[in-house]
């Protein structure tokens, strides 16, 4: 076990010497490893938390920073969801509890989060201002595919369908993995 966890704290190293240089896909890579070599090394769930914060400030829509990505919430959540996501992560990445690297700047960033989604006016210019070229015409045709929830592909029984009673369905796609859903809203 000890091999393991000598073995971490090299990772560990490597992922903050990556942060260091601004690789935040490699510095989170060893950070992984570093967790998954021994998940109880000091301060490495803070470490992987930060690095999730980072590259979420990132992600950019419309020229605008990705607000809803960096408090991992969606879009349509509710005033109570952002601020039960905010106080779980201001906790996590608080400079007086997170002596990691970085953790000063993602607290910045989830406190700039809050700022803009905790006030009703401030959320509501900056959705519009995020969702601009969204207001797209609806697809006419559905992917051929749609991936079930192991995320294998089946062909699409939709449009065979020729009952009278048509459902609203809509599709969605995965952020991280790009795997498209149809979604039903009965």
């Amino acid at each position: 076990m000890d091999c393991n966890k000598d073995e971490a704290c090299r990772a560990k190293e490597m992922a903050e010497k990556r942060f260091a240089e601004k690789d935040l896909a490699g510095a989170k890579k060893y950070a992984i490893k570093a967790h998954n070599l021994y998940p109880g090394l000091d301060g490495i769930t803070q470490m992987l938390a930060t690095f999730d914060v980072y590259l979420a400030s990132q992600v950019k829509i419309n020229g605008e920073t990705d607000f809803y990505s960096i408090l991992g919430l969606n879009p349509l959540a509710d005033d109570d969801t952002v601020k039960k996501q905010y106080r779980k992560m201001a906790l996590v990445l608080h400079p007086d509890k997170n002596k990691t690297v970085g953790a000063e700047g993602a607290f910045k960033y989830v406190s700039e989060a809050w700022s803009i989604l905790s006030d009703t006016s401030k959320r509501s210019s900056y959705d519009q201002r995020r969702n601009l070229s969204s207001a797209k015409p609806p697809r006419q045709k559905p992917p051929k595919r749609t991936a079930n929830v192991n995320g294998s592909h089946n062909p699409s029984k939709s449009s065979n369908s020729n009952s009278a009673s048509k459902r609203y369905t809509f599709w969605t796609t995965c952020c991280s993995c790009k795997v498209q859903f149809e979604k039903s809203a009965c």
